[in-house]
């Protein structure tokens, strides 16, 4: 009779502590096709999906964001598997821990045949003695780890180990998935939202679903007749909206270019600092970055594209808002160069003149001459080799007979151009001297 009532009370604390659950554990997906998310990896016929669906999932590291849905991938995989499933937190476990894991697997495996996955959340926390414990056990089989990290598996997790897993990149939600998110925690809370409410969570959720249902649980408390409005959504998040609808949206993003363009760093940064707060996809400003860098800032210094390449690496690799400083550091950046669009126009006018027809054939000096047969045929025969001419340089022609003596590439006084401006400028065009039909040894 005691041993009864004791489990009785024990269900129910267990009942209690379920129905007081955060919102994002009471919404734990309990299959694939609940979660929110990674259709990259979980759409039909995608591999992540295919190895869970067939119990045949190998050693993995699940990599991406906060919130993105790393440890509940690993709880769906442990309600869709035949093999036992263990549980540690990096935080908190150390060798012993691990080890104690293993015994229970090698045991498992031997009595019932049955194999184990053990899912390691925080996975980098691990130093590399305590990664290395769990080599053997990985190699042989015994059991099936599933790390889940927020780091680049490439930097944090030791080679060894990450050769030995799948790598599965998650990304951070879309804004149609966190609306779907959403509306979900609105069920399940018994709430419903304004539109406006709706649109504030979604874009300060940043792809973060934990984030976006923490702040929808607070909202649904703070609205004491079950709609949710957007000062309850206001109230959650400690942020006013921010007005950015699609017009606000073109409208910032033009001023942020013609602020970059126009060499004002104050205003590039505060521009910048807006889409950031309306919860822009820090990915497009970084392309807009790349293009810009080529566009508008081109020769006049060409680093201006390796800072901007490497602000738009860094957005994958650390995510918001870490990558905010390297957005900022670019951004400025563009903004201080010297500006010059002459390599844009090089390209758009050269493209024009390939639409129009005006191309020719390649001079036969110029022609691949490395194949059998092409000697006969004249390729190659008179072209000069420029590094064996003294300065590097040497004047024949390289343009088609159509286009001798056209310029796409006009250099500005601007930056480093200024001193290419002065080299070309004392320096004759390669193929001008064959514009009067002088054509030389071609």
């Amino acid at each position: 009779m005691e041993r009864g009532r004791s489990d009785l009370f024990s269900a129910a604390a267990d009942e209690l502590l379920r129905s007081r659950a955060p919102l994002a554990a009471r919404m734990r997906p309990k299959s694939l096709d609940d979660v929110v998310g990674q259709d990259h990896l979980l759409g039909a016929g995608r591999p992540l999906r295919r190895l869970v669906e067939s119990d045949r999932l190998t050693s993995t590291i699940l990599w991406g964001p906060p919130g993105t849905g790393k440890t509940t991938l690993a709880l769906v995989i442990a309600l869709s598997t035949q093999r036992a499933f263990e549980q540690l937190s990096a935080v908190t476990a150390g060798v012993k821990d691990v080890r104690e894991v293993i015994e229970r697997a090698r045991s498992r495996l031997g009595e019932q045949g049955r194999r184990t996955i053990l899912f390691l959340d925080e996975v980098h926390r691990f130093n590399t003695a305590q990664q290395d414990a769990l080599l053997p056990s990985v190699e042989d089989g015994t059991i099936t780890l599933i790390g889940a990290t927020t780091e680049n598996p490439y930097f944090e997790v030791n080679a060894p180990l990450r050769s030995r897993s799948t790598l599965f990149r998650l990304e951070p939600l879309s804004a149609q998935a966190t609306e779907v998110l959403i509306h979900r925690g609105l069920d399940v809370e018994g709430c419903s939202a304004s539109d406006e409410a709706i649109e504030h969570l979604v874009q300060r959720a940043v792809g973060d679903g934990r984030q976006v249902l923490t702040a929808l649980e607070v909202a649904c408390a703070l609205a004491p007749d079950g709609v949710v409005g957007l000062e309850h959504v206001e109230a959650a998040l400690g942020t006013s909206a921010l007005r950015y609808g699609r017009d606000d949206h073109y409208d910032v993003v033009s001023a942020f270019i013609k602020s970059m363009r126009g060499s004002d760093p104050d205003a590039a940064v505060h521009w910048l600092a807006r889409m950031l707060e309306a919860g822009e996809d820090a990915r497009f400003v970084a392309r807009r970055m790349v293009i810009f860098a080529s566009e508008d800032v081109g020769q006049a210094d060409p680093t201006a594209l390796l800072v901007a390449v490497a602000a738009a690496t860094a957005v994958d690799l650390v995510g918001l808002p870490e990558a905010q400083l390297n957005l900022a550091q670019a951004c400025i950046h563009l903004a201080r160069a010297p500006k010059s669009n002459r390599s844009a126009v090089a390209i758009w006018d050269a493209r024009s003149d390939v639409r129009s027809g005006v191309i020719g054939e390649v001079p036969m000096h110029l022609r691949d001459a490395h194949y059998s047969g092409a000697s006969s045929l004249g390729h190659g025969a008179g072209y000069q080799y420029p590094h064996d001419a003294p300065g590097g340089r040497v004047e024949q022609q390289y343009l088609p007979d159509a286009l001798i003596g056209r310029t796409y590439y006009v250099p500005s006084g601007h930056g480093e151009e200024a001193s290419v401006n002065t080299e070309l400028n004392t320096a004759p065009n390669p193929s001008a001297a064959f514009e009067s039909g002088d054509r030389g040894t071609a």
